[in-house]
């Protein structure tokens, strides 16, 4: 027998995207007659996608809105069929892709628990048996013979969800169903999905939770415009895709000048142990090695460095002029050593600058702003960015006359 749940080989899904009014049968004809030579109204949401998925395991995904995360749950679940490529499921299949979806607004809760049963094939009498778990699940009470269109947010999702697992499938698939709801319906879910691995079902979740999918996954798949960019074990893809993350975040950012007598060439980061690292830990120390060549001997110069967050608003800055550290001259290459030994920032990311100028402000040599991206994790509690150590002291009160 298989021990294999799902398998996708070489999977691709494209779209055609169409300008706005062109439903009329002009544009119709226009699109077929540019649909050959036009590919940039083409978008592939998948692009040769392969993995394999054996049965009792849960596989998170992760990526970027627009990464194609939904899009292969969709594939899966049979509501769309790939353009190139092919995948297998073995086993039932229940799903929760999106806001209640399959749902008719007009019919009742009741009406569509019943409706979404027959689609999965269950007969009237299966879905009586577990209609009371649904609702109980679901915690809706009355609404339950309430038209659907009237439901909230968290009552689709809650009533989605609920029908999702209780029609007791072989294979799960979940997308962002922790995203909607409060936090006591949050740990229902997570309840149900512990269930459900103790019972060696499969199931596949999307969630943009980083702490919680990699709690409930056994391997994790990290997908960036539609291509496979990580696979594995869920610390070591987890960290792929927070890196991936922060070099997104500094690219988007990076800006480069100066007249490049001398030339910043490269920086390493260092932990406490000396490994090069993109992350670190609240309190510990940082060392940035910094890498230049000046290819023009150069006079007095200064060495400076800036911290900044996401949006790249300066959190702290220093330079070597400040700390009266003295640079007579540069010539060839050589090695600035920064030293750090106490990150005391919140948790996040942070995007350090460096620069070297003449030691009279009168001349950028480099600039390297918003070059390179640093993850800070902190368990410890504070207003802002950056801690700042503090004492308090209640002085005795006086009594009052």
């Amino acid at each position: 027998m298989s021990t294999i749940a799902i398998q996708v080989e070489g999977v691709s899904k494209r779209f055609r995207l169409r300008s706005a009014g062109g439903n009329t049968l002009k544009s119709l004809v226009m699109d077929r007659f540019r649909s050959g030579a036009d590919t940039s109204r083409e978008l592939w949401a998948l692009k040769d996608v392969s993995f394999t998925v054996e049965k009792g395991t849960t596989l998170g995904l992760i990526g970027a809105n627009g990464a194609g995360k939904s899009t292969l749950l969709a594939l899966l679940a049979g509501t769309m069929m790939p353009t190139e490529g092919h995948l297998k499921t073995h086993g039932t299949i229940s799903s929760l892709l999106e806001l209640g979806a399959g749902f008719h607004p007009d019919l009742t809760g009741r009406e569509n628990v019943f409706l979404a049963g027959a689609i999965m094939g269950l007969t009237r009498e299966q879905m009586n048996r577990r209609f009371d778990a649904i609702v109980e699940f679901a915690d809706i009470g009355r609404f339950i013979d309430q038209p659907v269109k009237h439901y909230s947010s968290g009552m689709y999702v809650r009533l989605g969800f609920a029908v999702a697992v209780e029609v007791d499938p072989d294979v799960l698939l979940v997308d962002e169903v922790l995203a909607v709801g409060d936090a006591s319906f949050q740990r229902k879910c997570l309840r149900r999905m512990a269930e459900f691995r103790e019972q060696k079902k499969t199931m596949l979740i999307i969630s943009h939770d980083l702490n919680t999918i990699q709690t409930v996954s056994d391997q994790i798949l990290f997908l960036d415009h539609g291509r496979v960019l990580g696979h594995g074990a869920p610390s070591q893809v987890i960290g792929q895709y927070e890196t991936f993350s922060r070099d997104q975040v500094s690219s988007d950012r990076r800006r480069e000048w100066g007249t490049r007598e001398v030339i910043l060439t490269g920086a390493q980061f260092l932990n406490e142990a000396g490994q090069e690292t993109t992350r670190v830990t609240w309190g510990e120390a940082l060392t940035i090695r910094l890498h230049y060549d000046a290819k023009t001997p150069v006079g007095p110069s200064v060495f400076g460095y800036g911290i900044s967050d996401e949006q790249g608003r300066l959190v702290h800055g220093n330079n070597t002029q400040i700390e009266a550290i003295s640079i007579p001259s540069l010539s060839g290459r050589g090695t600035m050593v920064l030293t750090l030994p106490s990150l005391n920032l919140a948790k996040g990311t942070y995007l350090f600058s460096f620069s070297v100028h003449s030691a009279d402000h009168q001349v950028n040599y480099h600039r390297l702003d918003h070059a390179f991206a640093i993850g800070v994790e902190a368990t410890k509690s504070f207003e802002g960015l950056c801690y700042m150590p503090c004492e308090w002291k209640q002085e005795p009160s006086t009594a009052q006359p």
